[in-house]
């Protein structure tokens, strides 16, 4: 009889869904701190927030698949020792983030920002704002993060355009590719970003697009903050010209009392756009499967890096 797989896994939820597997699997509890407490282990799971750098005391290991638990693998393929399989977490936090993407949207669409900060100053500040209804959003990336989020954005009665890395036709559903970028977003009343972190994409929100927005564009940004020019974002927002939702910046964290913070015509939240409940049931069903197609000699899903 075959040896069974050893996984490790930083999170006790994890392992307790492991070892309740038929074959059974051989738990290892290890978040790649430190040096790890096997010679060999044949799947490794990081943890959700762990220095990428961590990756680097995988070496020796004979580990056959590094399961991450994030969708982005930017800045990953450098650190990873050669000879493995390396899958990101399609399918873990697609819905989350679009909700938040939503949450972004109508949350600077419909000023809550500025019912907030009235309350907390005890006022009644009545003040008509932008529809949801009847704008044009520009989804810019249409992987399945994209994709969810203009399924969030079916009922809400707008005229959506898809933008990717190239043109092509989906069903009833047209993209462009990026050769039609910037006549489209500058027709547009939404941007909402969520490309991966490439070198082709580093600063895709530069000073030059931004400037081929039409006055009082909203740009959300639920991809990864180094997509933008944070001093591009500064300069347009600082001028009132341009409104801007950010879940993801540069640097992270934003430091204390960065200028972003004081202005009302920008929204942040801190990254938040997977850290939900829904996040550890999904894993582990990801997690689980992943373990059980090694077993059955099959190839993972999501594999995304080969070294």
């Amino acid at each position: 009889m075959s040896s069974p797989l050893v996984v490790s896994v930083p999170e006790e939820y994890l392992a307790q869904a492991l070892r309740a597997l038929d074959p059974p699997v051989d738990v290892v509890m290890w978040d790649l701190a430190h040096r790890a407490p096997r010679d060999v282990i044949d799947v490794v799971v990081p943890d959700y927030l762990a220095p990428k750098s961590r990756l680097a005391h995988v070496a020796g290991l004979g580990t056959r698949l590094v399961q991450s638990q994030s969708i982005g693998y930017d800045g990953v393929a450098e650190l990873l020792p050669p000879g493995l399989l390396y899958a990101n977490a399609a399918s873990v936090h697609e819905a989350s983030t679009a909700e938040l993407a939503l949450a972004l949207i109508l949350g600077a669409q419909r000023g809550l920002a500025d019912f907030v900060r009235a309350a907390e100053r005890g006022r009644w500040d009545f003040r008509y704002y932008p529809s949801l209804a009847d704008r044009t959003v520009l989804l810019w990336g249409y992987g399945g993060v994209g994709q969810a989020i203009e399924a969030r954005l079916a009922p809400f009665e707008v005229h959506v355009v898809r933008v990717a890395r190239r043109a092509r036709v989906d069903g009833d559903r047209t993209i462009h590719g990026e050769e039609e970028l910037l006549p489209l977003a500058a027709a547009a009343d939404i941007v909402v970003v969520s490309l991966p972190l490439t070198p082709d994409t580093r600063h895709a929100l530069d000073a030059t697009f931004l400037a081929h927005l039409r006055d009082d564009t909203l740009v959300v940004n639920v991809g990864r903050g180094p997509l933008a020019d944070t001093d591009a974002i500064l300069a347009e927002a600082s001028r009132g010209r341009l409104r801007f939702a950010l879940d993801v910046v540069d640097p992270e964290p934003l430091p204390d009392h960065h200028p972003l913070f004081g202005l009302d015509n920008v929204l942040i939240s801190p990254h938040v756009g997977g850290a939900t409940s829904a996040m550890a049931p999904r894993m582990v069903a990801l997690l689980v499967e992943q373990v059980q197609r090694l077993q059955r000699g099959e190839e993972p899903r999501n594999v995304v890096l080969r070294t």
